[in-house]
C-alpha cells in the first residue's frame, strides 16, 4: 500500500511517499481501497499538540504515522465474520488510531466493519470522503446529544466552518431552525444553507446579540474559546450547550460544572450514524461543499490550507 507519512514523531517531521505491506483484515475488520480522503482540522492538529496526539504516540501504531479519519472507497477485502458489506461495495467510513489503526491518508485502509456504511449505488465517493468527522460531529451535536426537535432553535457558533454548515442543514432537516454565528464575508452562505438568522461576530460579542433570539434549546460552540456560562444562560428548559472535542481524549464526556448542561462531544464514525448522514445527503436535506480536490501527494499543501482556515468547503484528498 501507499501512503503519506511522518516516518516519526519528530516535530517538523514532513509527510512522504512510503511503501508498507498491504494489511490483511481480521475477523472482523474490512479492507477498503481508497478512492477519496476528507481532510479535517484534528489531521493537522494531531502532528502539533494536544491530547489526541499524546494518546495517538502511547496507543497508537508505531511510526510511520499516518494521518487521517475520513475515507472513501471500494470494499476489496472482508474478514471472516463481516456480514453488512462484500468485496466491490462502495463504503465510507473513518479510522481509528486507538484500535491501533493507520490513518486514512493512504490508498488503503483496514478498519472494523463498525466503523463503516455501505452507500447507495451512485454515490459520488469524492462527496462521501468529506462527511465522517464533520457529518457525525454535527449530527451528534444536533439530533443525538442536542435532541434538537420541530420548532426549536439552534445557535451555531462558527455556522460558516465544515462542521456549522452540517449543523445548521441538520437543525432545518429535524424541524427546527438555526441561528448561526460567522463573519459578515460568510453570511451569505449560511443565510444560503438555511440559517433563519446571521450574526456577524465582528461587530461586537454574538452572544450577547444572540440574547434577542433565545431561548435555544441547542448552543453549539464549534470555534472553541467562548464562555460556557454565557452559552448557557440562552439555553431554555431541558437544553443543551455542546462543544466539538476535537482534541478531547473522551467521547461525549460531561463537563462537571452545574447545572450540567453542557456537553463535549468527538464525532466518532459509526455504522450507524453514517448512515444517518448518508442519507441526509442523499435525501437532499444535507448539502456539501467541496471547495478543493488535492492529489494525495500533496497532503502537506492540503493540510496547511486547512490550518489556514480561510476556505469554507471542504479540502479532499485523491491517491
Amino acid at each position: 500500500m501507499r501512503a503519506m507519512a511522518q516516518r516519526s514523531w519528530a516535530a517538523g517531521e514532513p509527510l512522504v511517499a512510503i511503501e508498507l505491506p498491504t494489511p490483511e483484515p481480521r475477523a472482523n475488520e474490512v479492507r477498503v481501497a481508497v478512492r477519496a480522503i476528507g481532510v479535517n482540522p484534528v489531521d493537522w492538529k494531531m502532528r502539533q499538540r494536544g491530547p489526541l496526539r499524546l494518546a495517538a504516540r502511547l496507543i497508537g501504531p508505531r511510526p510511520p504515522v499516518i494521518f487521517g479519519v475520513d475515507f472513501a472507497g471500494v470494499v476489496e477485502a472482508v474478514g471472516a465474520k463481516v456480514t453488512s458489506v462484500k468485496v466491490g461495495d462502495p463504503v465510507v467510513g473513518g479510522t481509528d488510531f486507538s484500535r491501533g489503526q493507520r490513518g486514512s491518508q493512504a490508498d488503503t485502509v483496514v478498519v472494523r466493519e463498525s466503523q463503516l456504511a455501505l452507500l447507495p449505488a451512485g454515490f459520488d465517493l469524492e462527496l462521501a470522503a468529506a462527511l465522517p468527522v464533520a457529518g457525525v460531529t454535527a449530527y451528534r451535536c444536533i439530533v443525538e446529544v442536542g435532541r434538537l426537535g420541530p420548532g426549536q432553535r439552534a445557535l451555531v457558533l462558527g455556522a460558516s466552518g465544515g462542521v456549522g454548515q452540517l449543523a445548521v442543514q441538520f437543525a432545518r432537516a429535524q424541524g427546527g431552525s438555526a441561528v448561526g454565528v460567522c463573519s459578515g464575508k460568510n453570511a451569505a452562505l449560511v443565510r444560503e444553507l438555511g440559517a433563519e438568522a446571521v450574526i456577524d461576530y465582528t461587530q461586537g460579542d454574538p452572544l450577547v446579540a444572540a440574547r434577542a433570539l433565545a431561548p435555544f434549546q441547542v448552543v453549539l460552540d464549534a470555534v472553541g474559546g467562548y464562555s460556557g456560562a454565557a452559552c448557557r444562560r440562552l439555553l431554555g428548559p431541558g437544553g443543551r450547550h455542546v462543544m466539538i472535542a476535537a482534541e478531547g481524549l473522551g467521547e461525549s464526556l460531561n463537563v462537571v460544572v452545574p447545572p450540567f448542561t453542557s456537553r463535549s462531544v468527538l464525532g466518532r464514525p459509526t455504522t450507524a450514524r453514517l448512515r444517518a448522514v448518508v442519507d441526509a445527503v442523499a435525501s437532499g436535506a444535507l448539502r456539501v461543499r467541496i471547495e478543493e480536490r488535492i492529489p494525495l501527494a500533496e497532503a502537506e499543501r492540503a493540510l496547511a490550507l486547512s490550518q489556514a482556515g480561510r476556505m469554507t468547503g471542504k479540502i479532499v484528498l485523491i491517491p
